[in-house]
């Protein structure tokens, strides 16, 4: 029998033992959940449904941790017709869609519009919902049109470069260029040098991240400390989930180039009630009434990028579903059945669902592959998994060999939360852990949480 880790304030419970019931069909005592996607997000989502009473977790595609707590279904997210003949055939109830592609892609749409398809449920937003995160540009025009705190910004393609030029002189460094498009977390380039700033936007419009980048927002930089807010909303209801604070940068001390994460920490000290109030009235009601005016069918996560400078909120960035590796930290301090909270939502009832959140503190150490977030190996066996303890450690690239051992299968391999009374507690724990585990060339931060103990 598999075994789910628990933290303290959790009812127990054991995850089935998937192996027995792979390839057969199953019916849910109470409902069959298919999360969508393969990384530490998808896993530590899975993982928290598999708490739920009665939940039968499938993951498409996954990865070798997320076989752990469900069944693996080898389905391409792209499929959108696979996915619907998946869904049918194992009467699924419930759709989480971890990353953002197939929502930019019109999967909710998909679904909606399908007749065979409205006994499912899905999270997320539809495609137009879904621009707050495909597009910058329609992000930054939303904002100011329902006035949501922001950067001042300009949009550039190659009919105004000279104006776009024109706007990067009318500001101070550092230079922020964005990728309109979705470009895998990379899209975006913060310079100190002006006259690099004007040749880096030159490349990004030549296509430097492909399509992504044929516009480009320039914004004007905001000094502060960064923090992940995060919204569960029903389109008329709403609630915070724990925020926590991302380390992007691949070197201590936050040097180097920029990742999909490194690292996380829920929750984050100068979030304060105070802090937590603005967010609420500044930016979640105008975004929230603003999706409602334009009519925006929004079922699902706001990921909200936010800048504190001085207690004030900004947005430096929507993303349409939970953050990586945010949610690595952030799902082992949501208390109660989280399936229940995500029906709620998806029928509209979100404000019936009782809703708590762990006082502990969460940790998480993303260990990665040698010359990531450039060029790296894949296949590298990995040991000290089963030696782990006090800890969960969310697979975010990882697969399984011939001989089913667990090997690397990405450039950010595996995450390790854990759980203490503060964020000293939590990184010892997680650190001392983090070093059991090996691979070749693994490599990761040593420095996760150091800059928020200061602020305790």
């Amino acid at each position: 029998m598999a075994k789910i880790i628990m933290y303290p304030g959790e009812a127990k419970k054991d995850a089935v033992d998937w192996k027995e019931v792979q390839g057969q069909h199953i019916t849910a005592v109470r409902r069959n959940i298919l999360v969508l996607g393969s990384g530490g997000r998808e896993h530590a989502l899975a993982w928290k449904l598999a708490q739920s009473e009665g939940a039968h977790v499938f993951i498409a595609p996954g990865n070798a941790g997320t076989a752990q707590v469900g069944v693996n279904v080898n389905i391409k997210l792209s499929d959108f017709e696979a996915i619907k003949e998946f869904c049918l055939k194992q009467e699924i109830n419930l759709v989480v869609v971890g990353p953002e592609q197939p929502l930019v892609d019109g999967i909710v749409d998909f679904f909606k519009g399908d007749a065979g398809l409205k006994a499912v449920k899905i999270i997320g937003p539809d495609k137009r919902g879904a621009e707050l995160e495909g597009s910058k540009a329609f992000a930054k025009d939303f904002m100011a049109k329902y006035g949501v705190p922001t950067a001042k910004c300009f949009k550039v393609n190659k009919d105004n470069l000279n104006e776009g030029f024109k706007f990067l002189e009318s500001v101070k460094a550092p230079y922020v260029l964005k990728a309109d498009g979705l470009a895998a977390g990379k899209g975006v380039l913060i310079l100190n040098d002006l006259q690099e700033a004007k040749d880096e936007l030159g490349k990004m419009l030549d296509g430097k991240f492909g399509a992504a980048s044929a516009t480009v927002v320039i914004e004007e930089f905001l000094k502060g400390i960064e923090v992940s807010v995060f919204v569960l909303t029903d389109g008329e209801h709403y609630v915070l989930l724990p925020e926590a604070k991302d380390y992007k940068r691949i070197g201590d001390g936050d040097q180097g180039l920029n990742t999909g994460g490194m690292g996380a920490v829920s929750p984050v000290p100068f979030c304060t009630p105070e802090f937590l109030n603005r967010v609420e009235e500044r930016i979640v009601k105008p975004t929230l009434k603003g999706l409602k005016a334009e009519g925006i069918d929004y079922k699902g996560f706001i990921f909200l990028g936010l800048m504190n400078d001085g207690g004030n909120p900004y947005v430096i960035e929507y993303n349409v579903r939970m953050g990586d590796p945010e949610t690595e930290a952030v799902m082992t301090r949501i208390e109660g059945d989280f399936a229940d909270l995500l029906m709620a939502c998806a029928n509209g009832r979100l404000d019936e669902v009782h809703y708590a959140k762990s006082a502990k503190t969460a940790v998480t150490v993303m260990m990665v592959s040698g010359g990531y977030p450039e060029a790296y190996k894949k296949g590298m066996k990995m040991s000290g998994l089963e030696n782990l303890k006090d800890v969960v450690a969310f697979h975010a690239g990882t697969a399984f060999d011939a001989e089913n051992n667990v090997v690397t299968a990405g450039g950010r391999v595996i995450a390790v939360t854990a759980h203490g009374d503060s964020i000293e507690e939590a990184r010892s724990i997680a650190y001392r852990e983090v070093e059991k585990i090996h691979f070749e060339g693994v490599n990761y931060r040593h420095d996760i949480g150091l800059d928020l103990m200061r602020m305790q």
